[in-house]
């Protein structure tokens, strides 16, 4: 064969790599855009971020003192002392004195009006825990007694008597007297006096207004001294000092016994006054412990423990 029938050869192809330029890339961070307002502006945005931080911790702290403190099943929380729990003032006021101790009438007295802390000329009050069952009729305490220097509270007494004796009874002491006032004073639920007094005659008269004068104490009682045949003897008695206490539905018995600017001294006479007064309603079916405990107090003050002499 001939050179010139022979084709000619293909060219190889030429495969050139291509040339792949490294280059550095960066990571740009891009912030998100914020509106101008709105829910999407950047205050909102940054002050929900911090909200969601600020709970974030609290749970996480709140986890932690659970699991610290964690308490069994049906336990009863943790209160602070008492004493803590009171005002500065009557933190103050007792601090150098022992509430655990028992003393004898006069010292706890002393006590009780050097620790008052009050701005006002506060009353000195007996509380008396009695071994008895006010429900049971022989057991209900109540009496009065006459304190040889009064309580240092002025008290309103109105006398209702007849008309034609109201001189008299405003003579002895009364501030409201005659029957014609009171009544319309009553009916028209007018009560200003703390303390009514009668005789069995005006009893009667003042039955209508029971349900009024029952719930507040103020219902005339021949226990209490309030009815009575000498009225006149009855007002002086009254507006001299004598005083009526009744056990409670708890079997203790309140009685302020006068006002701290008394003094340790004239307090005691009115509290033993109040002492021998307590002794001679002693009830008979009570054999053992009468008086279980006796606690003396100012207003607002702490209660000192006062020695059992009342047996």
């Amino acid at each position: 064969m001939s050179d010139e029938n022979i084709a000619p050869e293909a060219p190889e192809a030429v495969t050139e790599a291509p040339v792949v330029a490294e280059v550095a890339t960066e990571t740009v961070a891009t912030e998100e855009p914020f509106a101008k307002s709105g829910k999407r502006s950047k205050k909102v945005v940054e002050e929900v971020a911090a909200e969601t931080e600020r709970k974030a911790k609290v749970a996480e702290q709140k986890a932690v003192e659970e699991s610290a403190e964690k308490k069994p099943a049906g336990a009863k929380p943790i209160a602070r002392p008492k004493i803590e729990r009171r005002g500065k003032n009557y933190r103050n006021a007792t601090k150098d004195l022992d509430l655990t101790q028992t003393y004898a009438p006069k010292a706890a007295l002393e006590l009780a009006v050097k620790s008052s802390f009050t701005k006002f000329d506060a009353s000195v009050e007996v509380h008396a825990n009695l071994a008895v069952d006010p429900r049971q009729a022989d057991q209900n305490i109540r009496a009065t007694v006459s304190l040889p220097h009064g309580t240092g509270r002025k008290i309103v007494v109105a006398a209702f008597i007849s008309d034609d004796l109201a001189k008299d009874a405003l003579a002895a002491g009364a501030d409201i007297a005659g029957e014609s006032e009171i009544i319309a004073n009553l009916t028209k639920g007018i009560i200003n006096f703390d303390v009514l007094v009668t005789n069995p005659a005006g009893m009667p008269k003042l039955s209508k207004f029971a349900r009024t004068l029952g719930p507040k104490g103020l219902m005339p009682n021949p226990k209490s001294g309030t009815v009575a045949n000498d009225i006149i003897k009855a007002i002086k008695e009254t507006k001299a000092g004598r005083s009526e206490y009744r056990v409670d539905n708890q079997s203790i018995l309140h009685l302020a016994i006068g006002k701290v600017s008394f003094g340790a001294d004239k307090l005691l006479d009115n509290y033993n006054a109040f002492l021998d007064s307590l002794k001679s309603q002693k009830p008979a079916s009570i054999k053992g412990v009468f008086v279980k405990n006796i606690t003396i107090s100012t207003t607002m003050g702490a209660g000192i423990k006062v020695e059992n002499t009342a047996g």
